[in-house]
């Protein structure tokens, strides 16, 4: 995906991380903003995001599942690939309050019955 991004965006750059030790400096950017990725952390992964997020930016946007009717705040998923095969993933699902409780704070940017917005 890196390479494919590269020969599209030639000026661009990009980096290759862990989400638990980002590669930059403290204070590198404005904000960090996460896409479906947080309600998969397990919790004390949960915790180790949260404060590698804030040790790089002051700001944190982190857009995820809302909670339904139709699925439990928090289950495990069978996934399966267009190979066949199968796999489980672990996911919770969000109302925008519980969201910003659980961060420590922030306002909902956007509430609806597929995904949540909040940030710090």
């Amino acid at each position: 995906m890196l390479n494919i991004a590269r020969d599209r965006v030639p000026e661009g750059s990009f980096v290759q991380g862990d989400a638990f030790t980002l590669p930059f400096p403290a204070s590198s950017f404005d904000r960090v903003l996460t896409g479906h990725f947080y309600g998969h952390l397990q919790a004390p992964k949960r915790q180790r995001f949260l404060a590698e997020a804030f040790r790089v930016a002051p700001e944190l946007v982190i857009v995820d599942a809302a909670l339904r009717d139709d699925v439990e705040a928090e289950e495990w998923q069978e996934r399966t690939l267009s190979d066949g095969s199968r796999y489980e993933v672990y996911k919770r699902f969000f109302t925008g309050r519980s969201l910003v409780e659980e961060i420590g704070g922030g306002e909902i940017l956007f509430e609806g019955r597929w995904f949540v917005v909040v940030r710090t």
